[in-house]
């Protein structure tokens, strides 16, 4: 059943599956056993390219040579067999594949589920096998961060004033992403924050009017691919401190919600039953006739 299936996805004449046929054959049953290498890592990019490399130890003549990938589904992605190179096969790859001359397969563009584990089988023309494992891990590229800034401005101290900013820097959407703070006027990357990182998204830092031009940047990146904003601080500190405070905000919302009510309890009154002429004139006819009913 594995033959045919292996047969069955081949998109070539008979004769070049009857080949691949024969060259499955040749290597899986008649082949010493074969010498693996394991642990080689590559990185690509969404909708860019990456090359598998063959590598194999000086001296090692090749004769054929397979790709597979092995997860999430072994399928076959190229050959070389009798000097003919062949991409042509059915698989989540299909028309993304490129088989150099040098036995290296070129994949693009890549796709985010294109993570997993690939193989490539060399034999020589002593029938000696080499297998070469290959991880791909394939990122996002990695867009530019979003940085808010928080304020507490100090009214009690006495001018200059200070200002305890808190940043935070986060990507959304993205995981596998690593962040870090610089200061634009110094040159060392990662500067010491004055507080506790929160996975390096929030940056603590204490300002006063001679901070008015320090700017810092979050730093966002991942092993292909990287991306900033440059947000400086003072700004929304100056701009909080012309800001009303709680206890004004909440004295003036407590006012508002207290005149509401009295304009409320006086358009009730005024567009009451007995507001209007005629609703006068009815509320009046009611008293009389109440003030009759009592004197009888």
């Amino acid at each position: 059943m594995f033959w045919i299936s292996v047969v069955k996805g081949v998109c070539l004449p008979l004769w070049r599956r009857m080949a691949v046929w024969s060259l499955w054959s040749l290597l899986l049953w008649a082949a010493p056993r074969p010498v693996a290498v394991t642990g080689v890592q590559v990185q690509g990019q969404v909708g860019g390219s990456v090359l598998l490399m063959a590598e194999h130890h000086p001296g090692f003549q090749v004769r054929e040579a397979i790709w597979r990938s092995l997860w999430p589904s072994e399928e076959l992605l190229a050959t070389y067999f009798r000097g003919s190179l062949e991409t042509l096969y059915h698989s989540r790859f299909l028309g993304r594949t490129q088989l150099h001359s040098n036995l290296s397969l070129e994949l693009q563009p890549l796709e985010s589920g294109d993570n997993g584990n690939f193989s490539v089988l060399l034999v020589d023309t002593g029938g000696q096998t080499w297998t070469q494992i290959l991880q791909l891990k394939v990122y996002a590229a990695v867009p530019r961060p979003i940085v808010q800034v928080f304020t507490a401005v100090s009214e009690d101290a006495q001018p200059p004033k200070t200002c305890q900013a808190f940043l935070s820097c986060w990507v959304p959407n993205i995981s596998d992403i690593n962040y870090s703070w610089q200061q634009e006027e110094t040159i060392d990357f990662g500067i010491k924050p004055h507080g506790p990182l929160m996975d390096g998204q929030v940056l603590r830092v204490s300002l006063g009017p001679g901070d008015k031009r320090i700017a810092y940047s979050c730093i966002v990146s991942n092993p292909v691919s990287w991306n900033s904003t440059v947000v400086t601080p003072w700004e929304s500190c100056h701009h909080e401190a012309g800001k009303a405070s709680y206890k004004d905000v909440l004295l003036l919302v407590v006012t508002v919600l207290l005149l509401l009510i009295l304009v409320g309890l006086l358009s009730a009154w005024h567009w009451g039953p007995c507001s209007g002429k005629k609703k006068k004139d009815v509320c009046a006819d009611g008293g009389a006739l109440e003030t009759e009913n009592t004197l009888e």
